[in-house]
């Protein structure tokens, strides 16, 4: 499994395909702003007002402070907003992934069509969104009054760490849902649940040790705090955890493809 992993043709790496996937994310971020008024402009302001009105209900209505930090409204703002970033990259493709399939089914009968590059439009196009939320937490960091260190250059490697477990999940979720309609039903209350059991309203240092252990178990909980530590902080990401957690989400990915491959034949008859 190894060796086919390391392959770089298969379709975790991209390198096949590449330029039908970037046509595809280009035209999948243009149609989703196509006819709106502000246009491209929902990319900032949707971020935003997500962020706005979670800081209205905690900080506001419920005097929240973060734990283990001052009182401070902006440090509360800034690291729910890093939360926010990654969990928002988990939710889009969890609530799409089990239609992606279905939603295409003149693809499914093209025979010589690469199913596969779906899921790479579905994850560079949500990855595309994390970029601009992203500059938005910087932006943020720096006007709101806060040092960034040159470890905030590597914030890319954390996002680019998620990609595998993201590919995998959109294999898994939609090849499944072509066959298990109830997949889609399932994902809505499972991101609902994924909000509260992920250290995105409090740092995992609030939890009792055995509880914070098992929040590692998360496939949240490392990108959370590594991009916390790398803007918040100004601290250097752990180096052996990004690199397991990278090759886990490998692994993952790559076995999820291979479900993928194995009953796509299966489709077109049921789209």
């Amino acid at each position: 499994m190894l060796s086919r992993l390391l392959h770089l043709g298969h379709p975790i790496f991209l390198a096949r395909h590449r330029w039908l996937v970037l046509q595809m994310v280009r035209r999948e971020i243009m149609a989703r702003y196509q006819g709106s008024v502000l246009g491209a402009s929902w990319g900032l302001l949707s971020p935003l007002l997500i962020l706005a009105a979670y800081t209205f209900v905690f900080r506001g209505v419920f005097k929240a402070r973060w734990p283990g930090g001052s009182d401070s409204t902006a440090e509360f703002v800034l690291q729910l907003f890093a939360g926010l970033l990654v969990f928002n990259l988990f939710s889009e493709v969890l609530t799409r992934a089990p239609r992606l399939v279905l939603e295409q089914p003149n693809l499914v009968k093209r025979v010589v069509f690469p199913l596969e590059t779906l899921s790479w439009v579905a994850v560079g196009a949500v990855m595309f969104n994390a970029g601009i939320a992203l500059g938005i937490l910087l932006a943020a960091t720096v006007a709101l009054g806060s040092h960034l260190t040159p470890w905030v250059l590597a914030t890319p490697l954390v996002l680019a760490c998620t990609v595998p477990i993201l590919l995998g999940l959109c294999w898994l979720l939609s090849g499944l849902g072509v066959f298990l309609r109830d997949v889609g039903h399932v994902v809505g209350p499972a991101v609902s649940l994924l909000l509260f059991v992920s250290p995105i309203l409090y740092p995992t240092s609030a939890l009792p040790p055995f509880v914070a252990d098992l929040l590692w178990l998360n496939p949240l909980t490392f990108p959370i705090e590594a991009l916390r530590g790398l803007v918040l902080k100004g601290t250097p990401p752990d180096w052996g955890a990004l690199a397991s957690y990278t090759a886990i989400g490998l692994a993952f990915a790559f076995l999820a493809h291979r479900l993928f491959e194995r009953i796509r034949p299966a489709f077109a008859d049921e789209v």
